[in-house]
């Protein structure tokens, strides 16, 4: 039985429709686009983008640059992602031959072991060797894991020797990062020989968002000219205030200032579109991750009026690190929703208009490999789904996203997927920008070189 594709609840008229249908009009512009854009911005090894789909507008809400939940996706798209880490590691070093993979320090969450797991299995796949090494200070010895699946995950802990790390008995080409270092960057990792992958500058402990929203807002307005619409159509709108104390209420009529301007643009963007919803916008900590730090808003005066609970919730995110900034970003609808879809021979369900739901879109190197919908039925759809309860229906993408239909409409299952491909692929290229600000920053950063 084929996963099926959540509805929109809005008729698929108007500016989304015509945006897909211009996509399929111009898919072979748009890759030769793309295929330029890799040529002057290398692609990050891996990376996964939070999507919305309100039906008048398709954008990126997150982009993730250490992504797990690669045990999520459909095991459709294996092949696929073992060719793209094939490319990926020959163009960043083209001698590698063992890798590196260092995790998140948390080994209670078995639903991210499972993904280490997977993605250790996908790099062995393509051809090289790997090994699982720990941050964690308080591992002395090898530890192995057993996992729900079965699958069995060794740890080991992360020796220096100079300017290289290695495990015992292994001496990798290459250290990958599936650790967003929201905890600091680690001494251990700094000032090596072997390339490190994305490069520790790119962790939560260097890494804003308002950053790389400001420079996709140029990879949008590019895309725009490139097909001769409006980039909002595939941007979020957004501002930031920069020192804020949640808890000591510093900074907070700042917020409350930014909040009043962005909803007044966003009503004008409705107005020019017809749209009759009401806007809203989301407050995030700038630097974070795990869906910690953020809240939905429809007032200025909600900012003002935060109780102490709220003001607790947004003051911290990941391993307790305090908020200083925040962004506020355009709130995006997602007009999606997930029926469960019953299996020959089951009874039929019971009537329900489903849960809501928004697809994430994950890509190694240029390609898209894969994606899920994050389904939540306890957030409506103004709010982040990225919070405990959500679960997960794995799509693949191995078809879909890279090849649209131009026989079918526009919205039709490959097509849609494909829409979602080019835009994850924006919010990629933006990535890719900002790795190359980052080595403009710290000239020691190690950064593959472009695509050929």
């Amino acid at each position: 039985m084929p996963d099926p594709v959540p509805n929109l609840t809005t008729a698929q008229t108007g500016p989304l429709l015509s945006f897909e249908q211009r996509l399929l009009d111009r898919a072979a512009d748009i890759e030769a686009w793309f295929r330029a854009q890799w040529q002057r911005s290398a692609p990050p090894f891996y990376g996964s983008v939070d999507l919305r789909n309100a039906g008048f507008k398709l954008a990126p809400v997150d982009t993730n640059l250490f992504p797990a939940g690669f045990n999520n996706l459909n095991p459709a798209f294996e092949a696929l992602c073992v060719q793209a880490i094939q490319a990926a590691l020959t163009r960043i070093m083209p001698s590698a031959c063992g890798v590196l993979l260092v995790p998140e320090n948390h080994t209670r969450n078995r639903h991210y072991l499972e993904n280490v797991a997977v993605l250790q299995s996908l790099i062995e796949h393509a051809g090289y060797k790997v090994r699982i090494g720990s941050l964690r200070p308080e591992l002395k010895a090898p530890e192995t894991l057993a996992l729900p699946s079965g699958r069995r995950l060794k740890l080991e802990p992360i020796v220096r020797e100079g300017e290289r790390v290695k495990v015992e008995g292994f001496s990798p080409c290459l250290v990958l990062l599936n650790n967003d270092l929201s905890g600091g960057r680690p001494a251990i990792l700094e000032n090596l020989r072997q390339p490190v992958i994305p490069p520790l500058a790119l962790g939560w402990s260097n890494r804003l968002k308002s950053r790389h929203f400001a420079i996709y807002h140029e990879v949008a307005a590019e895309f725009g000219a490139l097909l001769g619409i409006d980039p909002w159509l595939v941007e979020p709108l957004s501002r930031n205030c920069g020192q804020i104390n949640f808890m000591k209420r510093e900074g907070e009529e700042c917020l409350a200032a930014n909040v009043a301007l962005l909803l007044e643009d966003i009503r004008a963007k409705y107005a020019e579109y017809g749209v009759t919803e009401e806007p809203f916008v989301i407050v995030k900590a700038d630097a974070g991750t795990y869906g910690m730090g953020v809240m939905t808003v429809k007032s200025p005066d909600e900012v003002r009026h935060l109780n102490r609970d709220a003001r607790k919730k947004m003051a911290a995110t990941k391993e307790g690190r305090e908020v200083t900034g925040a962004i506020i970003q355009e709130g995006v609808y997602t007009f999606e929703r997930w029926v469960e879809q019953p299996w020959p021979g089951d009874p039929p369900a019971e009537a329900s208009d489903g849960y809501t739901a928004e697809p994430v879109v994950y890509m190694i190197d240029r390609y898209v490999v894969g994606g899920f919908y994050r389904v939540h039925s306890g957030r409506s759809n103004i709010e982040n789904l990225n919070a405990p309860g959500a679960e997960f229906r794995p799509l693949a993408f191995a078809e879909a996203c890279s090849h649209p239909d131009c026989t079918k409409a526009p919205d039709a299952r490959p097509n849609r997927f494909y829409a979602y491909g080019v835009v994850a692929r924006l919010a990629l290229l933006a990535a890719a920008r900002e790795i190359a600000a980052a080595q403009e920053r710290e000239p020691g950063v190690t950064v593959a070189v472009a695509a050929a």
